[in-house]
């Protein structure tokens, strides 16, 4: 079986396939581009702090971008998002604090998930974006379950569940995916194909040419997109969600792209792949399409880039220095909190006690995290 790989640009920005080209006006465009640029200054960023230890872990998205951002903006506000590891962006895009974003890498005081998740474990229930786990592929089942609900409530809203094509190899994709094509829920699944599931290769996942044709094994429409092209990912994430809303079920989406970077700050892909492989990507960068497309178009002014960067620094910078000064953990009462609508005798008898063996042993900061 053979799958056309879905484009609107060529890797050098030209438009390809003008009938799938989204219309979109310079003021779209420019916030897309906007927001990929911070993403890729913020990634750098946050590796360096990490090398110093400032932050103690951290995933990069870097040349990965126009997967979660093309996504994002062919979705509504109201649809629900699960993630992988790479798709913070999304949230951003819906307007998730940068400030917010440091307070849960920092685990702080301001941490939203109260240090209860790893770092780029965000969670922002009012942007119905929602957390992973780190077990590979635990969120897939857990955005067709949201689907299956607004499926019942008669609501129109999708949910987009993201992973990498490591988790098609886990039990969990396979029952969702049949789940979905059975009972026709408004999901979109998204296979981020970026060659490597941390130091295992593509090949080792699938003899399949492709991850999108295992779609036609369930029942599901499969599509294969550029991932690096971010006008065709909302080409196909659009026509997926409008396939939804009309209630013809689910969409298998494959993504291809490519993990130019380490898989974390906790890995080293020196030592597992070649050292070159990367390189070959860096002439299909999704930033450097956007800006060529754009520039046709007449919708970059000149010093527009320039500005961006600079701003995008100064934003990041300024919520660095925010994070840092909040009180460095959570409150020691938070972990006994968000279980019982009032804490129970027990459990505050538990932190009663958790309180005074601080002290005992002399630590020196408040067991309120001050």
């Amino acid at each position: 079986m053979k799958l056309e790989v879905i484009r609107v640009i060529d890797d050098e920005g030209h438009v390809v396939h003008p009938e799938r080209e989204p219309k979109l006006t310079g003021d779209e465009l420019r916030r897309l581009f906007r927001a990929i640029t911070l993403q890729r200054i913020l990634d750098d960023r946050m590796m360096r702090i990490q090398r110093i230890g400032r932050i103690g872990f951290y995933l990069s998205c870097i040349g990965e971008e126009a997967v979660p951002y093309g996504a994002a903006h062919a979705l509504r506000d109201s649809d629900w998002i699960f993630t992988a590891y790479r798709e913070t962006g999304a949230a951003l895009y819906r307007g998730y604090p940068l400030r917010t974003f440091m307070c849960q890498m920092f685990g702080n005081a301001e941490d939203p998930v109260k240090g209860r998740q790893m770092p780029v474990h965000h969670s922002a229930r009012n942007l119905n974006f929602v957390s992973i786990s780190s077990p590979v592929g635990s969120q897939i089942p857990h955005a067709v379950g949201a689907a299956w609900a607004a499926k019942l409530q008669k609501k129109d809203d999708v949910a987009v569940g993201f992973f990498g094509e490591g988790a098609t190899s886990t039990p969990t994709f396979h029952v969702s995916a049949n789940f979905a094509a059975v009972f026709k829920i408004p999901v979109i699944l998204i296979c981020r194909n970026n060659g490597w599931a941390i130091s295992v290769p593509r090949s080792v996942q699938t003899a399949s040419p492709t991850f999108a044709q295992k779609a036609v094994a369930y029942g599901l429409p499969g599509v294969l997109v550029d991932g690096n092209d971010v006008l065709a990912m909302i080409h196909v994430v659009g026509e997926a969600a409008a396939r939804a809303r009309r209630g013809e079920g689910a969409t298998l989406i494959e993504a291809r792209t490519y993990r130019r970077g380490a898989h974390s700050t906790s890995d080293n892909p020196d030592y597992y792949r070649d050292q070159n492989e990367p390189k070959e990507w860096e002439s299909r960068d999704p930033i450097d399409r956007l800006r060529a497309y754009m520039k046709a178009r007449g919708e970059l002014p000149a010093d527009f880039e320039a500005k961006v960067k600079h701003e995008a620094n100064l934003e990041i910078r300024k919520a660095i220095a925010e994070a840092e000064r909040v009180a460095p953990k959570p409150p020691i009462a938070t972990l006994f909190e968000d279980v019982y609508a009032d804490v129970p005798p027990h459990l505050r008898e538990q932190q009663a006690l958790l309180e005074a063996e601080l002290r005992k042993h002399g630590d020196k900061k408040s067991p309120h995290g001050e």
